[in-house]
């Protein structure tokens, strides 16, 4: 039997590439032909999956995390000169602790200093990917990066020109928030990092004025595009400031590792994330990989850590929903890494592979 493994990352647990190596091994000791093909929607694992898959390089270079630490970050490069850049390496939710985190300080300026860091390498085209960030600064933090490194005055409105016009930046994003209203990045995703419902109300008047100074400078507003406010409102500068288009990312990559070509003769798929719900529906890992299997009528199995919303998953089209985890088992306990493993390993000798 041929098994394609196209699996998200379980986040804040395993790596993609740890999932699937985890299936792999259980998977191939009872005989299977098995291709592990390392996934990310451009959130969490995001830089190993592209890099791997575009066969490039790994740099490490000096930045600053969310509260402006020294620290360093690490983005890849191709062979051919692109940079892929997962931007929580610089300000993602999990360089602060839970006491740390105010979105109305924590800043996007390390995001900057890394695509500044790929320019002066020769860098001109750039892959970045926007989850699990941090910050809701609608990166103003990255654009005064930039200024400060390229210009002397230090204005954000003088942005070098010379070498970021040459430069195209294609976001890897699922988001279709606008940057500010009831719908954006601070009423939506606010909360979640950190941010109180007054700190909600600041941070999108914040939001809508930078907008409207943009605007006015520009001669546009792109401040309501779908994805604007991904990243808390980075998608927005990307899109008004610089040669930008946005792509799913989960589309992007399994473009780029040409996934149709891979499922050719395969018998089954099977494709996971950490937690699998509802909202996997909306153009997630998972629902993406079934829509390019259905093609070509390849069952794909849903195996989640956690999988809730099963009927609604399975009428989807999955043709099988389930959770790795056991359901009396703390979720503090089942997030650690060899548990995890183990979980994955007693699920599939115990439920996939069980004769019953």
């Amino acid at each position: 039997m041929k098994i394609v493994l196209a699996i998200d990352s379980f986040k804040g647990c395993l790596s993609s590439q740890e999932v699937e190596e985890t299936f792999a091994g259980a998977l191939q000791q009872q005989g299977a032909e098995v291709i592990a093909l390392p996934m990310s929607d451009g959130g969490e694992g995001m830089l190993e999956a592209f890099i791997s898959t575009l066969q490039g390089s790994f740099i490490d270079a000096p930045a600053h995390d969310p509260l402006m630490r020294p620290i360093r970050a690490r983005y890849g490069r191709t062979a051919d000169g692109m940079a892929v850049i997962e931007t929580a390496r610089t300000c993602g939710l999990t360089l602060m602790t839970a006491e740390e985190r105010n979105p109305l300080l924590a800043t996007t300026y390390g995001v900057g200093e890394l695509i500044a860091h790929a320019i002066k390498q020769g860098c001109r085209n750039f892959i970045i990917g926007l989850g699990g960030s941090g910050t809701s600064d609608a990166g103003m933090g990255m654009l005064q990066a930039l200024a400060d490194i390229f210009t002397t005055n230090q204005k954000i409105e003088e942005l070098p020109d010379s070498c970021l016009n040459e430069c195209h930046f294609t976001l890897a994003c699922d988001v279709r928030n606008p940057l500010y209203g009831p719908h954006g990045a601070a009423h939506i995703f606010g909360p979640q990092k950190g941010a109180t419902p007054e700190m909600v109300c600041q941070l999108d008047e914040r939001a809508k004025q930078f907008a409207q100074e943009s605007a006015r400078r520009m001669g546009k507003d792109l401040s309501q595009h779908p994805g604007a406010g991904a990243a808390g409102g980075l998608g927005y500068a990307f899109l008004q400031y610089f040669h930008t288009r946005m792509e799913s990312g989960a589309d992007l990559l399994l473009d780029l590792i040409h996934f149709d070509q891979q499922l050719k003769g395969a018998d089954l798929v099977i494709t996971g994330e950490g937690h699998a719900d509802r909202q996997t529906l909306m153009g997630k890992l998972p629902e993406r990989v079934l829509r390019h299997a259905q093609k070509q009528n390849i069952p794909v199995w849903l195996l989640a850590g956690q999988a809730d919303d099963t009927a609604q998953l399975l009428e989807a089209g999955f043709a099988k929903v389930d959770s790795i985890t056991p359901k009396e088992m703390p979720l503090e306990e089942a997030l650690q890494a060899e548990t995890a493993k183990r979980n994955i390993r007693k699920f599939i000798f115990e439920k996939l592979l069980s004769p019953t």
